[in-house]
């Protein structure tokens, strides 16, 4: 049996698809299964054990024939199964088109018609995880798997005991505010290390962080780690802030603990924390703005962004275990 899921999104959507990984080798743990993501997210998979091949699709350099050219690779595979967990248009013609014997998608996708089998979106309620499962359901079962990844251990002692902040996000009304990132860290206890997460290009705003903080133990990391290196240093926290982004997903695919600050966005979308220590964040007063959208925007609608503003510190500093 040979079986393609597909999530070609950003991070964080990756990430919690894997959990289709491990529910489908828990049903069949004999079949080749391959997962297809866009170019970027194929690091997180690395030395995934369920795996069988990794296809990536490259949307910035050639996008279409990129397309094409994985087309042709999905047909020779000949699949038993296709399941798509978007709702896009590029990814229901490679699932339609796949020659696979049976293909499983959302209605909402504009190719279900052609899909073998499609599935109704939930949006407002399940979590995404349990959106996934119900592709898969009718040939396995309800039980919803966690998403996980399997990091590899850390190449440097981290400083114990430690926190980690993951600052950056896509959007900007997702993102805490730069200056209250600063007031956690100068409130956080002395005997924590503080260690400052992100990519490439969130440096300037971690380092400019680190500055304002005015605090000796605090380690600017953005950009020296993998996601999976990251995912492994946030395991061993005794918490991880991070905002509604894939940061968070990291800390679920590796039951680390989270304080998950939600700004413009709410947990009911679907994409809250999933570990055994988690607790979200948000603020306190009923705001009749938010949520203002699905993803979130470059800049608040209203102007004054109250919905992260008026999130404080001590909520933050609560979250830390006792």
């Amino acid at each position: 049996m040979k079986i393609l899921v597909i999530q070609t999104a950003f991070i964080g959507d990756a990430i919690l698809a894997t959990s289709l990984l491990e529910k489908l080798h828990h049903h069949y743990p004999q079949a080749e299964i391959d997962f297809l993501v866009r170019r970027g997210n194929e690091s997180l998979l690395k030395n995934h054990p369920y795996l069988h091949e990794t296809l990536i699709w490259d949307k910035k350099e050639g996008k279409y024939a990129s397309l094409w050219k994985l087309l042709r690779h999905i047909r020779a595979r000949q699949y038993t199964y296709v399941i798509n967990v978007q709702r896009f248009a590029t990814t229901g013609f490679l699932t339609a088109f796949s020659g696979a014997e049976t293909t499983v998608g959302f209605n909402k996708n504009p190719f279900s018609f052609l899909f073998t089998r499609k599935i109704q979106h939930r949006f407002d309620g399940p979590h995404e995880v349990e959106r996934n499962t119900d592709l898969v359901a009718w040939f396995t079962d309800e039980r919803v798997f966690r998403p996980r990844l399997y990091p590899p251990k850390l190449s440097f002692p981290p400083q114990t005991p430690y926190v980690c902040l993951a600052p950056s996000s896509v959007w900007f009304t997702k993102q805490y505010p730069e200056e209250k990132w600063v007031d956690l860290i100068q409130q956080l206890p002395a005997s924590f290390h503080v260690y400052l997460l992100g990519g490439p290009g969130d440096k300037d705003l971690t380092e400019r962080i680190r500055q304002a903080a005015g605090r000796s133990q605090v380690q600017n990391l953005a950009g020296t780690l993998s996601l999976l290196e990251s995912a492994a240093l946030m395991q061993g926290a005794e918490m991880n802030y991070v905002n509604d982004s894939g940061p968070m997903h990291l800390c679920s695919a590796v039951n680390a603990p989270t304080a998950a600050i939600f700004c413009s966005t709410v947990p009911t979308f679907g994409f809250g924390p999933l570990s055994d220590q988690s607790q979200v964040i948000e603020v306190q007063e009923l705001l009749a703005c938010r949520p203002c959208g699905i993803h979130g925007y470059k800049s608040c609608p209203q102007g004054h962004f109250k919905c992260a503003r008026d999130i404080h510190t001590k909520q933050l500093l609560d979250a830390l275990p006792v």
